[in-house]
């Protein structure tokens, strides 16, 4: 069957603009990091509670979180959140095409803690599981923030009902549970080498080789690392909550990758 002179005009002029014209389904707009601007209002926000605020000298939420390259629209994770600190921060900064879940051990949950953030920051999604039994599902985050807590993976307390895990358990579901390309910014104390649970049970800290071995032993890349929080004076041998050096402990940052697929 022959198409009318019209139609077939029309027809190579609608096949002609298909061709010229982008594959726009296919294009994905390149990810923003988060402007110091926004940034710094999150930290600045006033519905935050006063104690918090107070650790914003000492922590440099806006400084640690520029470093880690937060994107706009990120999906995050505050790990082991300890209170929301982080979570408050970053439900602020992703916006509101990001997401924000902090992930508090059973044994750490403050209820009177978390009922007030809910009502200051109902955005934020609260998942609460045993310290020793953490699960999620795969490939749900950007980006995530561990902030002074790695080391309690080697802890152990009675006094908290917080037995033995293992660090290897912990990282190989983070790891799962990150998107390809995302980051895990760990800050901790230092400690210098040595027995790391025996550490960790005397002083509250770890040597950052053994955080990197750790990671790097479940697949995570070390991209880059920061002495934001560094401190020389500390000579890592006073345990963290001496009141001499508390809040003023030698602490790294490192921002760890799950490598994306080879394309």
């Amino acid at each position: 069957m022959k198409l009318s002179l019209s139609l077939a005009g029309a027809l190579a002029l609608s096949l002609a603009a298909c061709s010229a014209a982008p594959d726009t389904e296919t294009e994905v707009p390149a990810a923003e990091l988060v402007s110091a601007e926004t940034l710094a209002a999150a930290v600045a926000n006033e519905a935050r509670p006063e104690e918090a605020r107070a650790l914003d000298e000492s922590r440099k939420p806006a400084e640690v979180l520029a470093f880690l390259g937060l994107e706009q629209g990120d999906d995050a994770a505050d790990l082991i959140s300890g209170g929301g600190y982080w979570a408050e921060i970053l439900a602020e900064a992703v916006g509101d095409s990001g997401s924000v879940t902090a992930l508090e051990p059973e044994q750490f949950y403050n209820e009177e803690r978390w009922t007030a953030l809910a009502e200051a920051q109902p955005g934020i999604t609260l998942e609460r599981y045993r310290f020793e039994d953490f699960q999620s599902a795969p490939d749900r985050f950007d980006f995530a923030v561990m902030n002074l807590v790695y080391h309690d993976l080697y802890w152990t307390s009675e006094q908290f009902d917080v037995p033995r895990s293992e660090p290897a358990d912990y990282l190989n579901t983070l790891y799962a549970a990150m998107k390809p390309g995302g980051v895990v910014g760990v800050i901790d104390h230092a400690a210098n080498p040595g027995d790391t649970r025996e550490t960790v049970e005397a002083l509250h800290r770890i040597d950052p080789a053994t955080v990197r071995a750790d990671f790097e032993k479940v697949g995570f890349v070390l991209e880059a690392e920061s002495d934001l929080l560094a401190n020389a004076e500390d000579d890592h041998t006073t345990n963290v909550f001496a009141p001499e050096i508390r809040g003023k402990t030698d602490r790294f940052v490192m921002k760890f990758v799950k490598p994306a697929p080879s394309e």
